[in-house]
């Protein structure tokens, strides 16, 4: 799950890591803070450095918050890739000469053809949990216990919410339109001129919010009508008399 992430920052041993072995998983983020994160000074790592100690999992947990990961020290396959990545990001961003040099890879003689990527994708690959729950819990979506159901809820918050159409329609400024108060009937008096008026821009407020619900709803009819107004006549179904 982790190799390719731990041979590219160059650890000692990325084939040979096992996640689930305590010591190795301590060691791999003292070694990666030491010498890829560096979010503490020197002097300040001494707890997450004491990898004997029964104190450990308090530091490491610290050290979580202190990074802001969206993952806690029990979801421990996820917060490991979460800090693989960090890693990988600020080793590129010290080597960014280096690595924006580097050849592209070869490419097969189908490149011309459109890919889809979810084709060659495994949804029971660690990595792809571990990057969904991320996504997940970045976008403060709801887990699931189905991996790709979840994918499917931040697909859809991502094309409505986080879109450059959906962006540029809610940052789009509604020009009003200037209403004279005192010509629209409140119906009732509060006997306060200032609660009267309030309550008149409320009850204005109220009505454009029923007129965008009856705009909705009429658009939901045509949706409708659509797909029934034009029905299709199955003769063979038809007879004549009783």
């Amino acid at each position: 799950m982790f190799r390719r992430k731990l041979t590219a920052l160059d650890y000692h041993d990325p084939s040979g890591f096992d996640c689930s072995d305590e010591t190795q998983f301590r060691n791999c983020v003292v070694w990666l803070e030491d010498q890829k994160v560096r979010h503490y000074k020197i002097e300040d790592r001494g707890n997450l450095r004491n990898i004997p100690s029964s104190d450990w999992p308090k530091a490491y947990q610290k050290y979580l918050q202190d990074l802001n990961c969206p993952f806690g020290d029990q979801e421990k396959k996820e917060a490991l890739d979460w800090l693989l990545g960090l890693a990988v990001r600020y080793e590129y961003g010290d080597n960014v000469e280096k690595y924006k040099n580097c050849p592209p890879l070869a490419t097969s003689g189908n490149s011309d053809k459109a890919v889809d990527p979810l084709v060659n994708l495994d949804s029971n690959s660690p990595d792809f949990k571990a990057g969904v729950a991320a996504l997940a819990n970045i976008l403060k979506i709801q887990r699931h216990d189905d991996y790709l159901v979840m994918l499917k809820a931040i697909r859809i918050l991502i094309q409505e919410r986080l879109s450059p159409e959906a962006i540029t329609k809610a940052s789009q400024n509604r020009e009003g339109v200037p209403v004279a108060l005192d010509k629209h009937i409140l119906g009732f008096d509060t006997g306060d001129a200032t609660l009267n008026e309030a309550a008149q821009i409320l009850r204005l407020l109220h009505i454009e919010e029923l007129r965008e619900l009856q705009t909705k709803i009429n658009e939901a009819i045509v949706a409708v009508q659509a797909i029934i107004a034009d029905p299709k006549t199955d003769h063979r179904l038809g007879k004549v008399g009783r």
